[in-house]
């Protein structure tokens, strides 16, 4: 899963998940903030699940480590590689768990532990056979060596 040079102008797979950072253009995971709760939340909430409470839009970072995953060998839905991995990673930035895509075209890199940056690539099709761009993390490493 690798990004394709000119492929930006294709939409995300569904808005406000990812963006990218003013700091440094890298993507980041976009989600919310309740104030009162001092709580984070991915995706975005518009109220606190907690207290009610109005939320705020937040990045939540870009890098993590691999807290579970697994690569799955059976036909991928919407059009992604097969086969394709998935796991939870625990975002450095904030302390949230998130499930996400993990990149599978290096699956020797993945490991529990492992620390992983965000990638945005044209992966699969929206559901209605158009391309579209997707967050997925993928081994720090691996990004090096990119």
């Amino acid at each position: 899963m690798r990004a394709s040079a000119g492929r930006a102008d294709l939409p995300a797979f569904a808005p406000g998940i990812f963006g990218v950072s003013g700091n440094d253009g890298l993507p980041v995971l976009l989600g919310s903030r309740c104030a009162p709760c001092d709580r984070a939340y991915f995706p975005r909430s518009s109220l606190c699940p907690n207290c009610l409470g109005e939320t705020v839009e937040q990045e939540l970072g870009s890098r993590g480590r691999i807290y579970s995953y697994t690569v799955v060998r059976t036909k991928p839905p919407l059009g992604l590689p097969a086969p394709y991995a998935v796991g939870y990673i625990d975002l450095d930035s904030c302390g949230l768990r998130v499930f996400s895509l993990l990149d599978a075209a290096r699956p020797e890199c993945l490991q529990i532990g492992v620390p992983v940056r965000l990638a945005v690539s044209p992966l699969g099709h929206d559901g209605r056979g158009n391309p579209c761009l997707r967050p997925y993390f993928t081994p720090v490493d691996a990004v090096a060596a990119t």
